[in-house]
């Protein structure tokens, strides 16, 4: 018997939590040996490591608690890893020498696997004056540009690419460049951008007054602050970004007011951090605490709840000290304030089970009811770890109890803390956790709508056969397993059916008890007014939300929401006068397991010589054949320019790995062909090719063509096969860089993969 609810629960196990050998041999055998890796790696520095180790493992068995994926893969293995997943780096110095010395911390931290966020708010405005140099400053979106090239080159652990947030404050000179610069689609596209708004911003825009936009106490220009809110809100309409932070709110309600200033958040904007913030996160999953599911008597397991929020209080404590990290400031701010994330998922499957109606008012309720429990459970556990092992450092029992939060936390719990102090400055957070809830037997995520009941996936095996896998919803499943299957209650809504005042509800529903932020997309549809869309953000507002993050399908952000039209059915297409027809490439979307390499491979080399460079490059791409047609399975890049060993090897190593994992990797031509050099690109046979590594790109896609992996240049990834869905409109989605399926969602502020549980944030 297996501990899986289903087979993608079992596959996300071993792609992405599975500690195996460097060669993929596995370590845990089974995923009991996983829960028991981590629990013993966070009892150790326990006085009682046996007895804490086996209450650890109670409290990860059957997936009850989720510690994120950082801990997940990472604790107990000695790998040189953080298991924090969130990371705000210092701030950014009004200097060459400091900016750049930004950018080496911003490396050094996602090559460890953590997600930055930066405040840019302290670079000073585009044409500002510089001393000591005949020249005007270039304004923090061009030092934004470095950041995001610099972001491409580096992978972070567990094969993620590098997330990063960046903020400006709402008053800076060039905040109008700022919310719009992700209309260009080849910018800035590994950042998630947020403006920073205040509460006089706010005022100014309810009152239609003017707003001045600042810099060192200069006043550059005047704005109608209705213009620029309305320009905020254009951008994000038609681009999905930016994100909007009520900075002000946030920092009011901040128990650690009194010792820091919040400016900056992580990648999905859950974790408002100050300079070298950092934060580890975890989630109760309540869709498994629910008793009597779907019946009269069906409830929440009250004390269950209370017994596992203490419990994960201390792992998660436990692994301030248990973690490294990337930087010695990161481990000095993580010692000071013992911040830690604890959140939910699976609250949209325990809503059901109780027959509740995810947007009601009843569910906004209970959300709230539940949420208080655990804000309870989490102070009261951290005062007893305050009295056994002491409060946090920079604890000041007057400061933290006048902070916005804390005024209104219940009049005992107060008094503990008073009296004991508290172990952790901050303890709740809801985080995105798309991955783990997929792992945790697809149970809904953090506290988002259902998004699909159900869809089927298709799967590449490895003879070249291809067969398909229904993945349904927790709750779901449940009902039928008890019912059969009888029609869905009207009760079971999704995220597309929902009104987006109903997103709304229920993310001021659940921040009234977090301390820290939500991370939360608000799904609209796509012709909804752009007044209506205005309106949500100020519903947020007025409702006591951190922050708002909001998704409108269309032709830039992508058509998640699209219905698919009956087509005919097309003729298959040949390649390479094949006598088989040639599989369309979208139609694979995940590999079962990865692919074996056989001993001996065709392949080609190809030779690039790069203008200005005095060797060449040889790139040999070899192929696998299954099913009688060749895919790519593995390249090499060589060339006697030492210059280029560490970062040619980095890339045969890593496009390897993903030709062997399967599935549509014409993604990988994409990906390279848009990189771009600032030092200027190359004219080759009478096209402008961006850099030496696009050429690449260019070679892979020529092959790919050859062999009829492709159809023809500029064609990978650009057709949209859809999924079959049951039980709501068909849901469809940009293509997924890690799995090339099309099962792309925003979900949680974040573009996130329902195949394979990628996350752009990470």
């Amino acid at each position: 018997m297996t501990r899986f609810a289903a087979p993608i629960a079992e596959q996300i196990w071993d792609m992405k939590y599975r500690f195996k050998e460097a060669d993929g041999t596995p370590i845990d055998v089974t995923v009991e040996d996983s829960w028991r890796r981590i629990a013993r790696d966070l009892a150790k520095v326990e006085k009682d490591p046996q007895a804490w180790e086996q209450t650890f493992y109670n409290a990860l068995e059957d997936f009850k608690f989720l510690p994120a994926g950082r801990i997940t893969a990472g604790a107990g293995t000695a790998r040189s890893v953080t298991l924090f997943n969130c990371f705000v780096m210092g701030t950014i110095p009004d200097s060459m020498g400091g900016i750049f010395e930004m950018l080496k911390e911003a490396a050094l931290t996602m090559q460890q696997g953590g997600g930055i966020g930066y405040d840019f708010s302290t670079i000073r405005p585009k044409g500002a004056g510089v001393k000591g140099v005949a020249a005007d400053a270039s304004g923090p979106l061009s030092f934004m540009d470095v950041w995001d090239a610099m972001c491409r080159t580096i992978m972070s652990a567990g094969s993620r690419r590098g997330a990063m947030m960046a903020t400006m404050r709402c008053d800076h000179p060039d905040i109008e460049e700022f919310i719009t610069a992700k209309s260009d689609a080849a910018r800035l596209r590994m950042f998630n951008v947020s403006v920073l708004v205040t509460d006089a911003f706010m005022d100014a825009v309810k009152a239609d007054g003017s707003w001045d936009l600042v810099f060192d106490g200069t006043v550059y220009k005047t704005v109608e602050a209705r213009d620029l809110w309305n320009g905020i809100m254009k951008s994000t309409y038609d681009y999905a970004e930016p994100g909007v932070i009520f900075i002000d709110r946030i920092n009011a309600a901040n128990n650690l007011n009194y010792c820091e200033t919040i400016a900056a958040t992580n990648p999905c904007g859950e974790q408002p951090l100050p300079p070298y913030g950092a934060c580890l996160l975890g989630s109760i999953n309540l869709a498994r605490l629910v008793t009597q599911p779907f019946e009269d008597a069906a409830k929440l397991d009250e004390a269950a709840l209370t017994e596992l929020v203490a419990t994960a209080v201390r792992m998660m404590d436990n692994v301030v000290d248990a973690s490294r990290f990337p930087l010695d400031a990161q481990a000095r701010e993580a010692q000071a304030k013992r911040r830690i994330g604890l959140g939910v998922t699976g609250l949209a499957d325990a809503l059901l089970m109780l027959g509740l109606r995810y947007g009601s008012d009843d569910a906004a309720a209970q959300t709230e009811s539940w949420l208080k429990s655990i804000a309870r459970a989490s102070y009261l556990a951290s005062v007893d770890l305050a009295k056994e092992k002491g409060a946090f450092p920079l604890f000041d029992a007057e400061g933290y109890l006048a902070s916005g939060t804390m005024q209104m936390m219940d009049a005992d719990v107060r008094d503990a803390i008073a009296a004991h102090g508290i172990r952790n400055a901050l303890l709740t957070s809801i985080a995105p956790t798309g991955t783990i809830s997929l792992y945790a037997g697809n149970v809904s995520s953090g506290i988002e709508p259902v998004f699909a009941y159900a869809y089927t996936r298709k799967v590449l095996q490895k003879d070249g056969s291809r067969t398909e896998e229904e993945v349904v919803d927790y709750a779901v499943q449940m009902w039928r397993d008890k019912f059969g299957d009888s029609e869905l209650p009207d009760y079971f809504v999704n995220a597309q059916t929902l009104a987006p005042g109903d997103h709304v509800k229920m993310q001021a529903a659940a921040q009234k008890w977090v301390d820290s932020s939500i991370s939360k997309t608000i799904n609209c549809p796509e012709d909804i007014s752009f007044d209506a869309f205005k309106d949500v953000y100020m519903q947020a507002w007025d409702t006591g939300c951190k922050g708002c993050t909001t998704y409108r399908p269309n032709a830039v952000t992508g058509s998640v929401l699209t219905v698919a039209e009956e087509k005919p059915a097309e003729a298959p297409v040949l390649a390479n006068n094949d006598a088989e027809p040639m599989q369309p490439h979208g139609d694979v979307i995940y590999m079962a397991e990865p692919l074996d390499r056989p001993s001996a491979l065709e392949g080609n080399t190809y030779k690039v010589k790069w203008p200005d460079s005095e060797h060449a490059l040889y790139i040999t791409i070899n192929d696998l054949v299954i099913g009688g047609h060749r895919r790519p399975f593995e390249v090499f890049i060589n060339s006697k320019n030492m210059e280029h060993f560490a970062w040619t090897v980095a890339l045969t190593r890593m496009i390897s790995a993903v030709f062997r994992r399967g599935g549509d990797v014409s993604f990988v031509v994409e990906e390279l062909k848009a990189v771009f050099d600032p030092r200027g690109g190359a004219w080759m046979q009478g096209k402008y090719i961006p850099s030496i590594l696009a050429a690449i790109g260019g070679v892979i896609e020529q092959h790919m063509i050859q062999i009829g992996f492709i159809e023809g240049e500029g064609m990978g990834l650009k057709s949209d096969p859809q999924a079959e869905v049951v039980g709501l409109d068909t849901p469809r989605g940009k293509a997924c860089s890690s799995c090339g399926s099309f099962e792309m969602r925003m979900i949680e502020g974040c573009m996130t993969c329902a195949a394979c549980g990628f996350s752009k944030c990470g």
